[in-house]
């Protein structure tokens, strides 16, 4: 019972890149962190083979989105998210930091614009959002199965081409 109680949300996670991007004074609206979110989850399925958090993750019009998370900084809208993140409440530690540090040093520096763009370009939402319009909105989830399944193979194709 007591690992569960420890499961990470999707909040924590875009609570630890929010500190982050105080950090490096590089604010972030709710569209980029969703995106930081789903490929941290992606990630986390490609390498370790288990999901970061449980939140099912939605083929939006603009991407890969979790519900819950756009919800909580809804209010910002297209601004960036203004939250001071005291350190203390991060629920972020060992192998999963470092983790999230990678994905932050990859994607955090690509605007919301691209990482929209390139998620689309990718079958894990492709997948998801076939058969809808461009402009429909969906609550499809997007397969955890296909995500893992599409990075690892990026990660192999990285690898092999070193």
């Amino acid at each position: 019972m007591t690992a569960h109680t420890k499961a990470l949300k999707a909040l924590d996670v875009g609570r630890y890149f929010l500190y982050l991007a105080n950090q490096e004074k590089k604010p972030i609206t709710n569209k980029k962190l969703q995106k930081l979110v789903y490929y941290s989850q992606a990630w986390s399925l490609a390498l370790n083979n288990k999901k970061l958090f449980k939140e099912p993750i939605e083929a939006w019009v603009h991407g890969p989105a979790v519900r819950s998370l756009y919800v909580h900084y809804k209010k910002f809208g297209f601004e960036p998210i203004a939250e001071e993140i005291n350190p203390d409440i991060l629920r972020v530690s060992g192998n999963t930091k470092e983790l999230l540090d990678s994905v932050w040093k990859i994607y955090g520096k690509m605007d919301a614009g691209y990482l929209e763009m390139l998620t689309h370009s990718e079958k894990p939402w492709q997948e998801a959002r076939e058969g809808l319009q461009s402009s429909e909105s969906s609550g499809n989830e997007i397969s955890l199965k296909t995500m893992r399944s599409y990075y690892a193979e990026k990660l192999e194709n990285a690898q092999s081409h070193k």
